[in-house]
């Protein structure tokens, strides 16, 4: 039998929340439910939750979708949290894991109890990217060779009995530890490491909470009609025709909002530039595009980069690419390099390949920026 505890009884105040930090909202959801889901998903026999008396409540109402799940009052420090829970756990294995790792996979999961299964202990780790050094009073001390230092996540496996006596005799000499692999190093034996994973991250600022990159798709098509020019991406470009639009026919900015909106989640240009709304009518399409930006900033997100493709029999192309690409770029807030655009015909097949008007298609990537 195996007992997932969750510890979740801090405040978290270095993010600065109104509330405990795993009872923010990540991605639709409270920190707490994505690791509540990753061990029920994984198999947990039984997940306990140490709380503090104040978020009981709370807490209590996510774990509903979660029957083998319940809570107990947490202690002042993490380690009398794991030792309350240690006490009234029922697994055989238990799996300790920080709430503040909403990340945690079913594949760092199953690793760490087939480690402790096969060793005895099982604790995620990562190896160090960089110098780790060893300081006090602003001054280092010693620096490990960087090849035997590992950054320690959660979970860590162990057999509950001896989990437990290493903390009655930490108890008993008045020693504390920052987790569990400290506990069962000082009193049973070096614990085993697991490979953990780097998307496997704490949660301890507010920064750490902002969305994740998103990606967006956009496609406009306009038809030729009446004029002697064509305007894409903000380029005014001769030709024996113009597009027909309600706005200035931009379909390079229309597909690029498109795509720009979809990412962040937000409605299509057709909902907030309607073309049955008189003051879009003969609109620059650049400045829609600001204003496209803004509704980005405002929901929290920021351009990182932008590919379009342009298929089209006529124009040419070419020698205007370069200037749509610095109007584009200019306006997304991006370098130049982060806005590629190709231009390409339809080998004069379909609607595009008979010159009847012009498809662009663009991919974005959005990153989350600070409100």
């Amino acid at each position: 039998m195996i007992t997932a505890i969750i510890c979740a009884a801090g405040k978290g105040t270095r993010a600065g929340f109104s509330e405990n930090k795993v009872l923010h909202e990540l991605g639709g959801l409270p920190v707490l439910s994505w690791s509540l889901s990753a061990f029920s998903a994984a198999g947990a026999d039984e997940i306990i939750v140490a709380c503090s008396e104040a978020d009981e409540a709370r807490v209590k109402a996510l774990l509903a979708p979660f029957p083998a799940a319940r809570t107990m009052r947490g202690g002042s420090t993490r380690g009398e949290s794991v030792y309350n829970a240690l006490r009234c756990a029922q697994g055989d294995i238990v799996l300790v894991h920080d709430a503040a790792r909403p990340f945690v996979s079913h594949k760092t999961i199953r690793a760490c109890v087939e480690s402790v299964k096969q060793y005895g202990s099982g604790v995620c780790a990562i190896p160090a990217s960089d110098t780790v050094a060893l300081a006090a009073d602003g001054n280092i001390f010693s620096v490990p060779a960087r090849e035997t230092a590992f950054l320690v996540q959660t979970p860590q496996g162990f057999y509950r009995d001896k989990l437990l006596a290493a903390y009655e005799k930490a108890r008993a000499e008045g020693l504390s530890f920052t987790d569990e692999s400290g506990v069962y190093a000082q009193y049973v034996a070096p614990p085993r490491i697991v490979a953990g994973e780097r998307e496997n991250r704490k949660l301890t600022y507010a920064e750490d909470f902002l969305p994740a990159e998103r990606v967006g798709f956009g496609v406009d098509t306009h038809a030729f009609g009446e004029g002697d020019h064509v305007i894409l991406g903000g380029v005014r470009i001769p030709h024996g025709r113009g597009l027909l639009a309600h706005s200035d026919g931009d379909v390079v900015c229309h597909a690029l909002m498109d795509a720009l909106l979809s990412a962040a989640g937000l409605d299509d240009i057709g909902h907030h530039f309607p073309d049955t709304d008189e003051r879009f009518r003969g609109a620059d399409s650049m400045e829609l595009l600001r204003k496209v930006v803004v509704m980005l900033s405002k929901a929290g997100y920021a351009a990182k980069n932008a590919s379009i493709s342009v298929i089209a029999e006529q124009p040419r192309l070419s020698p205007f690419i370069a200037q749509m690409k610095e109007n584009l770029a200019g306006t997304l807030g991006v370098r130049k390099s982060a806005v590629g655009i190709a231009a390409g015909t339809n080998e004069r097949l379909g609607y595009v390949g008979e010159g009847k008007g012009i498809t662009v298609y663009a991919t974005v990537l959005l990153m989350p920026v600070k409100a």
